[in-house]
């Protein structure tokens, strides 16, 4: 068995180069390809005695798909929003009308003692770019 030069052993022997992988490049322009609703989640009443401190009118908003913002100043209860927070993403997006969530807009606070009712307000549609959500 003769062995071949170096030159000629590469060529057809069936091994292949290193794969190669490409990834998509991001646009110089940002395309917004999904519509998304802001949120405005409100103390829509308290019939029991407000241990956390909120108001009637008390509220926080999720906006630009996952940014929460409360008005400077004041606070939200943690379990509160808890109790609110997996229902948030479903009411971000347009569902069919036959729907319950779509109905349905009331949330109550897991505490027993204060019994606040909260109410989901879509306060505005907005258009995003899928590509930076995660």
């Amino acid at each position: 068995m003769g062995t071949k030069p170096k030159s000629q052993e590469d060529k057809g022997s069936g091994t292949s180069s290193p794969l190669k992988i490409s990834t998509p490049t991001m646009g110089t322009m940002s395309e917004k390809d999904m519509e998304l609703y802001d949120l405005r989640i409100v103390v829509d009443r308290i019939e029991g005695r407000s241990v956390c401190q909120l108001k009637v009118g008390d509220y926080f908003e999720m906006v630009n798909s996952s940014e929460v913002r409360i008005p400077e100043g004041k606070h939200f209860c943690f379990y509160a929003m808890q109790a609110v927070a997996a229902l948030l993403p479903a009411k971000q997006r347009q569902l069919p009308e036959g729907d319950w969530l779509e109905r349905d807009n009331l949330v109550s606070c897991p505490d027993p003692e204060e019994r606040l009712i909260m109410r989901i307000e879509r306060i505005r549609k907005v258009e995003l770019d899928s590509e930076k959500l995660t």
